[in-house]
């Protein structure tokens, strides 16, 4: 396809927005038959045709060549992407889809691994099988950014599939410090996704690129507007904190240090004279040696004890552990999905926890939350602790 057949479809109507320029980005795409599985490309980052070869412009960048740590996003069309990453022997990190179980995994190859195990691990299927959760404690410095696109501008002006996780992810990690405006950012896209964008769309959360490559070109768009500065917490709404637990775990932290984090369509968020703020567990305490033969608990760290009559739903099992699993592996990974609970027993002979959380409905969201959670390469069982003890 050339660039002529691409600028048929600019946009060029007055009051276009962004939903309009990805219709007819995917609409084009669909009819002239320019992406491979999955299709139809509406509502995603298309997987185009030469992809791979687009892919290939990556590691020519000197971007790329002096970047140690590379974070890469999961959709399919950045698969040979994240190989030239892992083939470099670079840190690749890729987001969790949709943020779910926390923001970033490692990918981890296992010792001596070939092109063709790097490619596999390159997968979706090998970022769930050979990678390790990077939590928000990490002190993580990401050196280069990829993100997909559905249109872009040559003046570095982006438009992703309209549900907000490429900037969201972007703005979280400007928040936990692994980014700054000076981060470069590329996308990978097809020729034809390469249109006029009016600047009037652009808004404040929006990222934009530095680079794009095409499997016919490498533009470098000298874009100098400033990426955003964190999470603008007025555009996240309820259900997007609940549908993505990390979102939390950084709320909590903004606020505690004295960040508006009013959310959408609420008042503006202050604490309350005299309220006692929860905190989370202590990163590096540990539960006391004389708990018990089998069990050591630990409370928040508030100081304030479950109360003995709480009723077992409160209650959640954690099962599978590792037999190396520590306690505060499992800490960790509760912090960063934002589900610390008000007590933990650790059984760690027994390859389980238990987790004490104030009442039923907040012990159901946490097992929800904490679904396909893993340590290690173990997936753990995550269970109401009476409906476990029925089974």
């Amino acid at each position: 396809m050339s660039r002529g057949d691409c600028v048929a479809m600019e946009p060029r109507a007055v009051g276009v927005s962004k939903q309009d320029i990805r219709e007819q980005i995917w609409d084009h795409m669909e009819s002239q038959n320019l992406a491979d599985f999955p299709r139809p490309v509406h509502h995603r980052i298309p997987n185009f045709k030469g992809a791979s070869h687009a892919a290939e412009q990556l590691p020519r960048l000197q971007a790329f060549k002096t970047a140690r740590t590379i974070k890469v996003n999961p959709d399919a069309p950045q698969k040979n992407a994240r190989f030239f990453v892992l083939e470099s022997k670079k840190t690749l990190l890729v987001p969790t889809p949709r943020l779910r179980t926390g923001l970033f995994n490692k990918i981890t190859p296992p010792p001596g691994a070939t092109k063709d195990i790097l490619r596999k691990c390159a997968t979706s299927q090998g970022v769930r099988n050979c990678s390790v959760p990077i939590g928000l404690d990490s002190r993580v410095l990401v050196d280069l950014v990829v993100v997909g696109s559905v249109a872009v501008s040559e003046k570095g002006w982006r438009i992703g599939k309209g549900e907000g996780y490429a900037d969201l992810e972007y703005a979280m990690m400007v928040s936990m410090g692994a980014v700054s405006n000076e981060t470069p950012v590329v996308t990978i896209v097809h020729d034809c996704q390469v249109v006029d964008i009016p600047e009037e769309l652009l808004e404040e959360h929006d990222i934009t690129v530095d680079y794009i490559l095409t499997p016919t070109r490498v533009i470098a768009t000298g874009c100098k507007r400033p990426q955003p500065m964190g999470i603008t917490w007025s555009k996240i709404s309820r259900e997007m904190m609940e549908k993505i637990p990390v979102l939390r775990s950084l709320r909590a932290r903004e606020q505690q240090a004295g960040k508006d984090v009013t959310l959408q369509g609420e008042r503006q968020h202050l604490p309350e004279p005299g309220r006692q703020q929860a905190v989370p567990l202590s990163a590096g305490r540990r539960p006391p040696d004389t708990a018990g033969p089998e069990a050591s608990s630990m409370e928040a760290a508030s100081g304030s004890p479950p109360e003995e009559g709480a009723p077992l739903a409160a209650d959640v099992y954690v099962g599978n552990l590792p037999r190396d699993a520590r306690v505060s592996d499992l800490k960790r990974a509760l912090r960063e999905l934002g589900s610390v609970p008000l007590r933990l027993t650790w059984q760690g002979p027994r390859r389980r926890a238990f987790l004490r959380y104030p009442d039923s409905a907040a012990a159901q969201q946490a097992v929800s939350c904490l679904q396909g959670l893993r340590l290690g390469t173990d997936t753990l069982r995550v269970a109401l602790a009476r409906q476990q003890r029925d089974k």
